[in-house]
């Protein structure tokens, strides 16, 4: 690992330390957007090890700062929630980018992690599909139980389905082999089958 980017990847973990919401991992309490970047990250060198500095910084920072605009502070609804998911992810971008600058990378290094992280050209550029991949993987082992525990089959199956559409021939083969509890398993095998 370069320095360089050693030295971003701190920056970005050194502020979603901050990150007021917390999450219990192993009986601790953690900054929640530090935990998931480092499963984030994890995720990729497991799966994607070959994948680029700009890649790498991107799915570090996928929620850098999330907390700084608050869902709250947007109308209800799905126009809402898409504007914010939207406003979040050039937040994410900008933050990227500008510590990217900081640390010596160039304008246009600092731009293409930037274009990564807004996923733009979803289908055709393969980093913003792999980042897309990595964060559908780690809902899937991370954050689909507690979904799942809140919503009913139906809407669960819907999230299954949207989440699935999203991702490549290599996200749908990891996701496969997760070992899943067996009523999410079961979930996700109806999801896919269209049932």
């Amino acid at each position: 690992m370069s320095d360089k980017l050693q030295r971003v990847l701190q920056q970005i973990d050194a502020i979603n330390q901050e990150d007021p919401n917390q999450e219990q991992v192993d009986g601790n309490s953690v900054a929640k957007e530090f935990i998931y970047g480092q499963r984030m990250s994890s995720c990729l060198a497991e799966h994607w090890p070959e994948a680029s500095e700009h890649l790498k910084i991107a799915v570090r920072a996928q929620h850098v700062k999330r907390w700084a605009i608050a869902r709250s502070s947007y109308p209800e609804g799905k126009v809402g929630y898409l504007t914010w998911r939207k406003d979040l992810g050039k937040l994410h971008a900008k933050t990227a980018h500008d510590i990217m600058i900081e640390h010596g990378y160039g304008q246009d290094d600092a731009e293409q992690t930037a274009s990564i992280i807004r996923k733009e050209k979803l289908k055709s550029n393969p980093e913003s599909q792999t980042l897309e991949d990595v964060a559908c993987l780690v809902f899937l082992s991370y954050h689909f139980a507690p979904f799942a525990a809140k919503h009913d089959d139906e809407k669960v199956i819907s999230i299954v389905q949207k989440t699935w559409r999203k991702m490549s021939e290599k996200g749908h083969e990891i996701a496969l082999s997760l070992t899943l509890p067996a009523h999410l398993a079961k979930i996700v095998e109806r999801a896919l089958s269209g049932k």
